[in-house]
């Protein structure tokens, strides 16, 4: 175990830098704005998982060997690592690395050093990672065992909202637990937060944000053999999961992703609530989680106007011109209860009126 604390030497401060921008995109932003006591925990828990994620997604390999693979990487986290094991698990991805991008190879080869940061950290800390990352793992077990390998040709559908509900707390509600746990033991100011009523907002946050990428995922998803829409409502919606290949069935297709729409945004109410929660002079706090609230519901919008939503070639993706605004105005405006509320509301009613027809 290293003697020195996390962060404090040149190899820390790369996996914390360059490696961790590499593989975050816009989750980055909220990650470098904390404070630099909740950065640790929650940057070494985004490294495991988009490791773990990594390993899941190699289609090199067929689902039954990156299985095998991410249950040993699990192993790893749950108990004492072993750099022989590690070691493997990386060449084997290395040497199967199809799909792998270069920033994805690098932080495989940073493995070694990721679990060296995640075992001296605090043991409250390594705890809350660890059972972060234990969980997020088992939604992408969840992901091999019940839909086909990527290249097969063949198509999988979760069979009720039910499924949808519990894989979206498997790979993002527990994040927000996770986070709110780690909050209150490094930062005195929510040291008396109520830690079950806070952990389910945090759930219903993370939720929402799952929701918004798996409704926006559809077309990409569907040509990867899934199909996160339940049977049960695009029955209802008189289609079956191979009708979504065709953006002619867009319109149909929204009477069974609208339904879904509206279930996000009730929980982008909890995450509104979550917001508002953490204390104005905690404004770093406030921006890690103002972000992508705004930046979800923006998605929502769009995704609810796209006529043609089932067509890969007609993404629902907010522009970078508009991020950038975003970001610019979000530091004005996040010392104000009021400025914040009116901001996610307004963006919660565009929603709303593109639902509607209006």
């Amino acid at each position: 175990m290293p003697s020195s604390k996390p962060g404090n030497n040149a190899s820390d401060r790369r996996l914390l830098g360059e490696v961790l921008k590499g593989v975050s995109r816009s989750f980055y932003l909220s990650i470098r704005v904390l404070p630099s006591e909740m950065r640790e925990p929650v940057a070494v828990a985004y490294l495991l998982a988009r490791a773990a994620d990594t390993i899941a997604d190699t289609r090199a390999l067929p689902p039954s060997q990156r299985l095998q693979s991410l249950l040993a990487f699990r192993e790893q986290v749950e108990r004492p690592s072993s750099a022989e094991v590690i070691d493997g698990i990386v060449s084997l991805i290395r040497g199967n690395s199809r799909g792998v991008s270069r920033s994805e190879t690098e932080l495989l080869g940073s493995l070694p050093q990721v679990f060296d940061f995640y075992e001296a950290l605090a043991d409250e800390d390594r705890e809350q990672v660890r059972r972060v990352v234990v969980t997020l793992t088992q939604g992408m077990e969840f992901d091999l065992t019940t839909f086909p390998a990527e290249d097969s040709g063949s198509l999988a559908t979760l069979e009720s909202g039910k499924d949808l509900d519990r894989y979206t707390y498997l790979v993002a509600g527990c994040v927000g637990e996770f986070w709110t746990l780690v909050a209150m033991c490094h930062e005195p100011r929510m040291a008396k937060w109520n830690a079950d009523h806070m952990s389910g907002l945090g759930v219903r946050f993370g939720k929402a944000l799952q929701l918004t990428n798996v409704l926006r995922d559809v077309p990409r998803d569907l040509r990867n053999g899934r199909c996160y829409l339940p049977k049960e409502d695009l029955e209802r919606a008189g289609l079956v999961a191979q009708s979504l290949f065709d953006p002619d069935c867009s319109q149909q297709a929204a009477l069974a992703l609208r339904p879904w729409i509206r279930a996000a945004l009730g929980h982008f109410d909890a995450a509104e609530a979550y917001l508002l929660a953490v204390p104005r002079y905690c404004p770093r706090l406030r921006l890690a989680a103002l972000w992508p609230i705004l930046l979800g519901l923006a998605t929502l919008e769009i995704l609810a106007r796209n006529d043609r939503w089932l067509d890969p070639a007609r993404p629902s993706k907010v522009r970078r011109r508009w991020v950038y605004g975003m970001l610019a105005r979000s530091m004005l405006a996040v010392p104000s209860d009021r400025l914040l509320r009116f901001w996610i509301r307004g963006l919660r009613g565009k929603v709303e009126r593109a639902l509607n027809g209006s």
